[in-house]
């Protein structure tokens, strides 16, 4: 599945794993670290800043209360992309102050992926765009039929799951859904 997106054009992959043992995780980072490595793709583990070490992913997300960006850098080293969630202008500028290189910020509309996730507003989304200077990737409940909504708020790019992976065709809904991003995205964005 992880390669029929890749084939689609995702330029970004994170592992999110929430329910595997840590043997059957660090195998299965290890697979997807080289598939994205062969399509020259950045590879990211979610929240778990040892796995992310241990097999030399390209960096870590973490969100508010899992590990300040500060500490996962002094881990991983200055190399590695770190990445936070954010819900709050206060959260994405001392998350940037901290060190993230980039920040995923939602959720932008209902999703059933993370049930703990409210939704922020589309004005909010905004505001963090302008209060900070490193991309900001909107998150939660993106799909191709929502997705021009966020035209005009500053974000540089989107993170889905469902959009992709519960698609018939993988490859196509990724190849479509990056086509419809790119006519969104706002042109003044930091890349």
């Amino acid at each position: 599945q992880v390669e029929e997106a890749l084939k689609g054009g995702a330029t970004f992959i994170q592992l999110r794993e929430k329910n595997l043992d840590t043997d059957s995780f660090l195998k299965e980072a290890a697979e997807i670290k080289e598939l994205c490595a062969r399509y020259h793709v950045p590879f990211v583990i979610n929240d778990n800043v040892e796995i992310a070490k241990e097999i030399n992913a390209d960096g870590v997300h973490v969100g508010q209360e899992d590990m300040a960006a500060g500490n996962a850098r002094a881990i991983l080293g200055s190399d590695k992309i770190i990445g936070v969630s954010a819900h709050t202008v206060e959260e994405a500028v001392l998350a940037e102050k901290n060190g993230a290189d980039y920040l995923g910020v939602g959720a932008a509309f209902q999703t059933g992926t993370k049930k703990d996730a409210g939704n922020i507003s589309h004005e909010t989304i905004k505001q963090i765009c302008e209060a900070v200077n490193i991309p900001v990737i909107a998150i939660g409940g993106i799909t191709h039929d929502n997705v021009m909504e966020l035209a005009g708020s500053g974000i540089c790019g989107i993170a889905v799951v469902s959009a992709i992976f519960a698609a018939e065709d993988i490859t196509k809904a990724t190849r479509e859904l990056k086509e419809l991003t790119l006519k969104m995205k706002d042109s003044t964005c930091i890349s």
